[in-house]
């Protein structure tokens, strides 16, 4: 997958975030476990305004401080306009010194970030949702973004993983002497290798124990 085909994804996948946030309003559910849209809304605009918060999501001393800032910022958009105003300023792109200003960590970053963070919206709270119909692009795309973080985002599976496109490409994740395959479209595997396994349209194929486990077992970041 090239850089540039990534790079012709990241905004227009804002743009569905954006769009898809506002059409749900400041108080819908989402798959982030104890957010509503204004809670993943603040998210979004705190990890690329404040780099305290973001770095928070993985350091643990800084946890605390960037939950507070997230649920500050959420509180002050709990009406629908000022929920509205705080999409826009996501919408408006990362802040002139921001890292995510620069292309490449915007790509990085944010590519299946903002797919994962739209099913999140999407699928919460009703049966009524199908899969979003990608082009091959994008699919590629998201399909070269899960394979460089997969080892990452299984690491605590004590199995084998081997991941399935139905298109035929395959990659191990993760190296055992028992494994499972995960077969689906790559917006699907990339929604279970983010921890959304209950709402990802995946088949598993291996022992029946060794499915079992990977059912119990957490999975992403």
């Amino acid at each position: 997958m090239l850089v540039s085909a990534v790079m012709h994804y990241v905004e227009p996948s804002r743009e569905v975030l954006a769009e898809t946030l506002l059409a749900a309003g400041p108080d819908a559910p989402t798959l982030c476990n104890g957010w509503q849209t204004r809670q993943l809304a603040a998210h979004l605009y705190l990890r690329e305004h404040k780099i305290s918060s973001a770095v928070g999501l993985f350091v643990k001393p800084l946890a605390g401080r960037a939950d507070r800032a997230l649920e500050e910022v959420a509180q002050k958009a709990s009406t629908t306009e000022s929920y509205a105003r705080l999409v826009r300023q996501f919408r408006s792109g990362p802040p002139l010194l921001s890292p995510m200003k620069i292309k490449s960590v915007d790509n990085s970053a944010n590519l299946s970030e903002y797919f994962v963070h739209t099913e999140d919206i999407r699928r919460a709270g009703t049966d009524r949702w199908a899969p979003r119909a990608l082009d091959n692009d994008y699919s590629d795309a998201l399909w070269a973004e899960l394979i460089k973080r997969a080892a990452i985002l299984y690491r605590g599976v004590d199995l084998g993983i081997v991941l399935v496109r139905p298109d035929g490409p395959r990659h191990v994740a993760k190296r055992a002497p028992v494994s499972v395959a995960i077969v689906g479209e790559p917006g699907e595997l990339l929604m279970h290798a983010h921890g959304r396994t209950r709402h990802a349209l995946v088949m598993f194929e291996g022992q029946p124990d060794a499915v079992a486990l990977l059912e119990s077992a957490e999975i992403g970041i």
